[in-house]
């Protein structure tokens, strides 16, 4: 069971070495903390035609809903970088991560925590949702 910040960003670390990032040669691993101490991680989703690629944070909320656990996510971990090891700089959710972050929010009831961090290094981030991506549009706004 993965809790804490540093066990969560290792997760979604070692979900960036499964990345299919032949294009950017940038690597990325999201790992969401769900309800009860579970974990799903996903690894970003290159394609030729770049415009189907997939993030890493929508691979994993993807995996986290084919389990039916969409709405029991708890915070998430996201670290990237460089395949080279060109930098260590925190990476954070894209903005269109953010609006399907937003969704698995509001269907839990919760504000998701989102810890941020490179691919190495000790640096770290930890954001509210709601900080990240104020004033979202979500499930309650159709209401």
């Amino acid at each position: 069971m993965a809790s804490a910040p540093a066990e969560l960003v290792a997760a979604a670390r070692a979900a960036a070495a499964h990345a299919h990032a032949p294009y950017s040669r940038f690597a990325v691993g999201a790992a969401l903390l769900l309800d009860g101490g579970a974990v799903v991680s996903g690894a970003n989703l290159e394609n030729a035609s770049y415009g189907l690629s997939l993030c890493a944070e929508t691979a994993a909320l993807a995996a986290a809903n084919s389990a039916g656990r969409l709405a029991d996510v708890v915070a998430i971990a996201v670290a990237g970088g460089s395949i080279e090891g060109k930098s260590n700089a925190i990476v954070r959710p894209c903005g269109r991560c953010r609006q399907l972050l937003t969704e698995a929010a509001q269907l839990g009831g919760r504000d998701i925590v989102v810890h941020c961090a490179g691919l190495t290094g000790d640096a770290l981030e930890t954001h509210q949702l709601s900080a990240l991506l104020p004033l979202a549009f979500g499930p309650a706004d159709l209401a």
